[in-house]
């Protein structure tokens, strides 16, 4: 009998998810419309798993950076298991704030939280040796300080940005959930790199060129942001047929897109050239202060 009321809620849990499977999201389905994809629940549930195992103070894992983790975990179910990435099927708008909370929100917040280093913790002694031998190799530590160099992570930062909202790519991933999953993971990876180049900066000249690559982040994506919002035709036909349902016209709906990542995605950029800006100063000013006591 139990095994049949877990089989029962397990269908009904299927059946609510992917009641709609095929159609455009409407008003009235929104709350109902999860989408419990296995290639997203499962690293998500892998991940909270191991640093729920691994995460201790004791091991240099400070509370604050278990808030960071959990914060930026709930934001990934947010973004790609609540009703916001249906949402972004039939809304352009949805879309770029789904596109927003990834990269602005979620990706910063675990890169605050270190947690490689629970999840290393999490695993079997061996496992663990093993996983720091192969971290040592010399050409795991060439392509790891390659792509982590800033001017390398916000290169690859920038090209997935515009070359993914190139109409033609951008229409592509509304057709197919191989190439949408793509996007979305192209958009995340990228901004992890981003911001541990820069956040994990610990030097003044670090410092000085992360100040740099955030401002010039902030200009290039507002660029985006205002071209999407002042352009006069429609860049993706897609959302012609499903925005209607939403009580907005299809530039009306880019429009608001673009007014997304314009206003508070370059704020969010411009927070944290700031809050570098703060850091190389107080950087610089405890360097002299050494010298200064040295001699």
């Amino acid at each position: 009998m139990k095994a049949f009321r877990i089989t029962a809620l397990f269908a009904l849990v299927v059946a609510v998810a992917y009641a709609h499977a095929g159609e455009p999201l409407e008003p009235h389905d929104l709350w109902s419309a999860w989408r419990f994809d296995p290639g997203v629940v499962i690293p998500i549930g892998i991940s909270a798993l191991l640093y729920a195992r691994g995460a201790r103070v004791s091991r240099g894992i400070k509370p604050w950076q278990q808030i960071c983790f959990w914060a930026g975990l709930l934001t990934l179910v947010v973004a790609l298991i609540s009703p916001v990435h249906p949402l972004g099927e039939v809304l352009f708008s949805a879309h770029m704030t789904q596109h927003e909370v990834l990269m602005l929100i979620a990706a910063p917040l675990l890169v605050l939280s270190r947690p490689l280093v629970a999840f290393l913790w999490a695993l079997p002694f061996e496992w663990r040796r093993t996983a720091g031998r192969w971290s040592k190799a010399e050409g795991v530590q060439r392509a790891w300080l390659f792509i982590t160099a800033p001017i390398a992570a916000w290169l690859i930062h920038a090209t997935a940005l515009w070359l993914w909202h190139a109409p033609t790519l951008f229409q592509a991933t509304l057709d197919n959930e191989w190439i949408h999953s793509a996007q979305h993971l192209s958009f995340f990876l990228s901004a992890l790199l981003f911001w541990w180049s820069l956040i994990q900066a610990r030097n003044t000249s670090a410092y000085g060129s992360g100040v740099v690559y955030m401002f010039t982040t902030a200009i290039h994506t507002s660029a985006l942001g205002a071209l999407l919002t002042f352009a006069p035709t429609l860049f993706y036909p897609a959302y012609a047929r499903t925005a209607v349902a939403w009580g907005l016209s299809p530039l009306e709906d880019q429009q608001i897109g673009g007014l997304i990542m314009w206003v508070p995605g370059g704020l969010v950029y411009m927070i944290a050239g700031l809050w570098l800006f703060a850091e190389w100063l107080r950087h610089s000013d405890s360097v002299v202060a050494r010298r200064q006591y040295a001699d």
